[in-house]
């Protein structure tokens, strides 16, 4: 994933930055403020776990400050994090287990599936709709932004084209039971 920093004043590694938004919001943080306060309380060895680096003469590594993680996110490429992400997942996914006697070779299955973010609607915007592909695991392997004043039909095909989709099983909702879907899938 590109850092989108400039080199110059480049205190922290973004991987590090990125790891702890994620760690913060596992946790149960729930804002970019309450972020910043989980890296402030964080202790030295879960700093150290992602990726900062101890001062090298105190031996003592000083979190983040909240703004500099907001900036980070506020700056980051949202579709390159996402196939990082989905790309790390892939890797990470259990194979498919063999046949065995009578039984069949078990196949991947991957769910498409849209939402809209809950309480991402405001008095300007409409609210966010995401299209998602999930593995029956339950991890998220891509994902992509619907439109405005549009469907989940126009993302379906780039949403899938990030994917491996040999001998895999796509389900998806009755919207997507269109003609150049299937022939896509063929």
């Amino acid at each position: 994933m590109p850092d989108p920093r400039g080199r110059r004043g480049a205190r922290y590694p973004a991987i590090a930055l990125l790891a702890t938004a994620a760690a913060a919001v596992l946790a149960g943080a729930k804002s970019l403020l309450a972020i910043g306060e989980w890296a402030a309380d964080a202790p030295q060895q879960v700093l150290a776990s992602l990726g900062y680096r101890p001062d090298p003469l105190t031996g003592v590594i000083r979190p983040p400050h909240g703004a500099t993680l907001r900036r980070l996110l506020a700056r980051a490429d949202g579709d390159a994090l996402d196939a990082a992400i989905g790309q790390y997942l892939q890797h990470r996914r259990p194979q498919p287990g063999p046949a065995a006697g009578d039984r069949p070779a078990l196949r991947r299955v991957i769910a498409v599936d849209g939402k809209t973010l809950r309480g991402s609607r405001t008095a300007d915007l409409p609210a966010i709709a995401l299209l998602a592909a999930m593995d029956h695991t339950g991890s998220v392997l891509a994902q992509r932004q619907v439109a405005d004043k549009s469907n989940e039909i126009p993302a379906f095909r780039p949403l899938l084209d990030t994917l491996d989709l040999d001998g895999v099983v796509i389900t998806a909702d009755a919207l997507h039971t269109q003609h150049d879907h299937g022939a896509y899938l063929r």
